[in-house]
């Protein structure tokens, strides 16, 4: 039996991504990033980890929260949208989920939202009593309809969802926004955000009770380092003494700098880990308030 179809091995990490889709490569690059190296299955579906004992099953995203439940994989990289769907759902049906998001990861950001025809006079929840909403997220509307003690029936499609109030179906929609461009092609426009998704990565809700418990510590670990600098800089510069207060309060995004004496007392050398943009506009700023040799240097990598 192989190692992807093996329920009883578990001295290796397994982690389920989308195959394909928006979260796909993002996920992928953020475990590359974090020092995991691969060995790929030629049906594309496994991925034998070299580097580290840690294998990536490949999956529709829908199905990695159900996964994660029945022991096929150990953690998963997937949107918001669909645990809190999966969790909601158990919930429902009297089954607590044994999975919750481990981490939050930075992109795929969207949000589920509602959304009704552009000649809507907006007003609030309650105008969407006796109404019908069609969704592909029935369990979070559900529980938003009852967080706002509003009764309306849920029309669940399992696609094409904005086009569902010219069709007759539904009067109003319950769906993920990014752009809003879709949403205006079909002559709608989001009034209520539901929820606000992004890529997380899911684990179990108890802890591990084995090797595999080291090896989630290590990936955590590097993956946290890995988000800790995706848009960070090291900036080195000199600066007078007397300037340092007005320089660090343009600094606001920086960690504590290392500072060090030269050319007597009255300059200081400084480096400093911040964690913006470092535009030609604050660098600017820092050179006006009294900053001089300023050097932005990418950082690759940084364990805390």
């Amino acid at each position: 039996m192989s190692p992807a179809t093996n329920p009883g091995t578990r001295d290796r990490l397994r982690i389920a991504i989308q195959k394909n889709g928006r979260l796909s490569e993002p996920a992928r690059a953020l475990l590359s990033s974090s020092g995991l190296s691969w060995r790929e299955s030629r049906d594309k579906l496994f991925c034998y980890g070299e580097s580290l004992p840690v294998d990536l099953l490949l999956v529709r995203d829908d199905d990695i929260p159900g996964l994660i439940a029945d022991g096929v994989c150990d953690l998963g990289i997937v949107g918001r949208n669909v645990l809190d769907e999966e969790i909601d759902g158990r919930c429902a049906a009297g089954r607590p989920a044994t999975f919750r998001e481990w981490r939050a990861l930075g992109f795929g950001g969207c949000r589920l939202a509602l959304a009704v025809p552009e000649g809507w006079d907006w007003r609030g929840p309650q105008q969407l009593a006796g109404k019908r909403i069609a969704t592909t997220y029935p369990n979070q509307l559900r529980t938003w309809l009852r967080m706002n003690q509003v009764e309306a029936d849920i029309v669940v499609l399992n696609g094409s969802v904005e086009i569902a109030p010219r069709l007759g179906q539904a009067d109003a929609i319950c769906d993920l926004v990014s752009s809003g461009a879709t949403l205006a092609a079909n002559q709608l426009k989001a009034v209520q955000d539901v929820m606000h998704s992004e890529a997380v990565l899911a684990g179990p809700a108890q802890p591990f009770g084995d090797v595999r418990a080291e090896l989630a510590e290590l990936l955590l670990r590097r993956m946290d380092g890995v988000l800790r600098i995706r848009d960070s800089k090291l900036l080195l510069f000199q600066a007078p003494r007397d300037a340092l207060e007005c320089l660090l309060q343009l600094l606001p995004d920086a960690e504590p700098p290392t500072m060090c004496a030269v050319d007597g007392a009255d300059t200081l050398a400084l480096q400093a880990l911040c964690h913006g943009a470092m535009t030609w506009q604050r660098l600017e700023d820092l050179k006006r308030a009294g900053a001089r040799g300023l050097m932005v240097l990418p950082v690759e990598r940084m364990l805390a």
